[in-house]
């Protein structure tokens, strides 16, 4: 049976950078892009081209950001989707490459993160988890001092965002993808888990607050709901532009109303 042709629509470096302007976005800020690359529509070039159309949107004093995480480098006996053998467990811990930021693919992210962290120029976050990958020439100030015991907390890239004036965009991702709602629960009484990983002197455990996307949805659907968020289409995709401090501060009033974990340190 024939391939059914694309849908479209057409989408191209050029007209993606007219409608990220359309859009709000500036020449010159601080981007912070959580992606869905098929959410475009069909893009010519794929995800280099998504790159490039973003960044003619910045422009050379723009700097794009993106989540580069890397969770599968976690203990192997917290893995769900897919769980492996309880057997193969020390195996894993003694094996495991360590984090190295030039070649430690991302993973769950999308492929534009991807393209970006490979991207000719861009610096990468030190956490062996959840890095930040960024372009322009304020990159090296956002993911400088990426404490490897805090994950998405105050000395991570998204406290330096929230301090830049950066903004966040949803491009075709949903609310559930919205890092800086983490920024939050760093702010907000939370339990501390023991976090495995590999290290470079072998299988290290680091105490970490514990984070957890649960009802960010939601909590998105409020946000939207109380605060401007300037939304708009980009390609086929649903767009959202808002800054990283609004989200921040939002989710610091929301998450102990509606998602108390208190009762849980």
């Amino acid at each position: 049976m024939p391939t059914p042709p694309p849908t479209g629509p057409l989408v191209t470096r050029d007209t993606l950078a007219s409608d990220l302007r359309t859009l709000g976005v500036e020449p010159g800020e601080i981007l912070l892009e959580h992606s869905s690359l098929s959410a475009l529509g069909w893009v010519c070039g794929g995800a280099v081209a998504a790159v490039q159309g973003l960044l003619d949107a910045l422009g050379p004093d723009g700097t794009l950001v993106v989540p580069t995480q890397s969770g599968d480098l976690s203990d192997p006996s917290h893995w769900g989707n897919p769980p492996v053998p309880r057997a193969w467990w020390d195996t894993i811990r003694a094996t495991m490459p360590a984090y190295d930021p030039l070649v430690t693919p991302s993973r769950g992210v999308g492929v534009i993160p991807e393209t970006v962290r490979t991207w000719p120029g861009a610096l990468r976050s030190a956490h062996p988890q959840t890095s930040f990958a960024a372009l322009g020439p304020r990159a090296a100030e956002v993911t400088e001092g990426h404490a490897p015991d805090c994950r998405l907390g105050e000395r991570s890239p998204l406290a330096r965002l929230e301090a830049l004036g950066a903004r966040v965009l949803l491009l075709g991702a949903g609310y559930d993808t919205c890092t800086s709602f983490h920024l939050a629960e760093y702010r907000i009484p939370a339990p501390r888990v023991g976090s495995g990983r590999p290290g470079p002197e072998g299988w290290e455990v680091v105490s970490e607050v514990s984070i957890d996307a649960d009802r960010f949805d939601e909590l998105g659907h409020d946000f939207e709901r109380d605060r401007p968020v300037v939304r708009a289409k980009v390609g086929a995709a649903d767009a959202r532009l808002f800054p990283v401090a609004d989200a921040v501060a939002y989710a610091e009033r929301w998450l102990p109303l509606h998602r108390s974990r208190a009762e849980e340190v």
